[in-house]
């Protein structure tokens, strides 16, 4: 039951990208004081007609708010915006900076550090999120949380609202750990939903009779079955740009040490392949488009 007395906390989202926009809108929805900035004037438009109020800047969305997500998509963008730019200066004191972008271990617990060093009294949490466009709408999202256990009783009434379960996981960089597995499992089976269709293809099996045969048994997955239907569509529209799928598998191999796992490795170079044909800002299923000419491109 919700505590009508209690004051209502006020987030910022900084990105408004696909996850950030989609993170804003549950959040406007669901009754939180929401602030929102982005670098692009156009992703933030139509969160403001949404209810959001639309920062001039980055400094100016933090300021006063309880909790702060970043939703950015590379560590030296994160960097850039919240210590080049000042903004870690103007995190109100006791507030927690809910790091939700995949950005990787090292830059995670960097990131921590540095914040603890400038601003001792706000707490850090890394929490990247599992699910992509259509989750983030539907506010059922998996946030894989990692960092003090004080930062909770903050930000769990906002990853409530944002996703289905949030997953504790101990210290700062754990939660980007599992992320990178989540993500390396997902890339693969993404690759083999594209390769068995370019076998399909070649051997002159229906993309229909495929999916039949996998449809409720042992193989199916609701990933597959729906990057399985964007390739068979001809669909690209980005729900998880390939490049940055890519960024993660790569963030994976390099979190792996000296011996990259053999398969990620070699989906890596596919997919670098794939992103320099122009696919890069198209969907992850546009991995397709790499292998050959499909039946139906869009």
């Amino acid at each position: 039951m919700t505590d009508t007395n209690r004051p209502r906390s006020t987030v910022a989202v900084i990105g408004a990208g696909i996850m950030g926009s989609a993170m804003t809108r549950n959040l406007v929805a669901a009754g939180m004081n929401t602030r929102v900035w982005d670098r692009s004037a156009t992703a933030t438009g139509p969160l403001g007609d949404a209810g959001a109020v639309v920062a001039a800047s980055a400094r100016d969305a933090v300021r006063d708010a309880d909790v702060v997500i970043t939703m950015l998509p590379t560590a030296d963008v994160v960097e850039s915006v919240i210590f080049d730019g000042g903004v870690a200066d103007a995190f109100a004191e006791g507030c927690v900076w809910a790091q939700m972008g995949t950005i990787g271990v090292e830059a995670s617990v960097h990131l921590r550090d540095r914040l603890s060093e400038q601003r001792p009294g706000v707490m850090f949490v890394d929490a990247p999120v599992s699910g992509s466009k259509g989750p983030a709408e539907q506010g059922q999202l998996l946030i894989l949380a990692s960092g003090p256990a004080a930062a909770a009783s903050s930000v769990d009434p906002v990853f409530g609202i944002l996703g289905r379960r949030t997953v504790w996981l101990g210290q700062v960089g754990q939660g980007s750990l599992m992320k990178l597995i989540v993500n390396a499992y997902m890339s693969v089976l993404i690759e083999g939903v594209a390769e068995a269709m370019e076998l399909a293809d070649r051997l002159g099996v229906g993309h229909q009779e495929l999916a039949q045969v996998i449809e409720g048994g042992p193989l199916d997955a609701p990933i597959a079955e729906a990057k399985l239907h964007k390739m068979d569509t001809g669909d690209y529209a980005a729900e998880f740009p390939l490049e940055w799928a890519l960024k993660d598998v790569d963030l994976a191999i390099a979190a792996a040490g000296g011996q990259p796992p053999p398969l990620l490795a070699a989906l890596s170079a596919q997919w670098h392949a794939a992103v320099a044909a122009g696919h890069g800002r198209q969907d992850v299923s546009a991995a397709r488009l790499a292998l050959g000419t499909p039946a139906q491109t869009g």
